[in-house]
């Protein structure tokens, strides 16, 4: 499943990046995610639990940022597997602005497999945009209140 957006952050394309490359931020803006535990460079440990529809479970899994070009765009693999099934998103993420505002877009694709496959195209599509919602408006959050 294809995905793609882009939200804006109230803060300069220097802070959104170093903002989007701290695991402690990302593990608090990953909706379910308890934390990231660095396993190597640029890759970290993950826990989570993710409820789709009326299936919940835990997963277990890795986060990875790769092919980073600094201030500008950077590669987001996020993998995990539990009881209900595997999930795997991978988008590229691209920085745009200047001032005191900067855009994030997102490009990229979801795939998930075992029971929660089979909750359907559309209901996977409706929660995979709301996940990467709550990312980004906690996100804007925490930057507006720790910023």
């Amino acid at each position: 499943m294809k995905i793609a957006g882009a939200y804006t952050l109230p803060v300069p394309r220097e802070r959104a990046w170093a903002t989007l490359q701290d695991p402690v931020v990302l593990a608090r803006c990953m909706p379910g995610c308890d934390a990231l535990e660095l396993i190597g460079p640029g890759e970290y440990h993950m826990k989570m639990k993710l409820t789709l529809a009326s299936l919940s479970g835990l997963f277990d899994g890795k986060v990875r940022i790769a092919d980073q070009e600094p201030l500008d765009r950077f590669r987001l693999t996020v993998e995990g597997s539990g009881k209900i099934g595997f999930m795997r998103g991978e988008g590229l993420l691209t920085l745009a602005g200047s001032g005191a505002s900067t855009e994030v877009a997102f490009d990229g694709d979801v795939q998930v497999g075992g029971t929660i496959a089979a909750i359907g195209q559309r209901l996977l599509d409706t929660t995979s945009r709301m996940l990467i919602k709550r990312f980004f408006e906690k996100l804007i959050s925490i930057e507006r209140n720790d910023g």
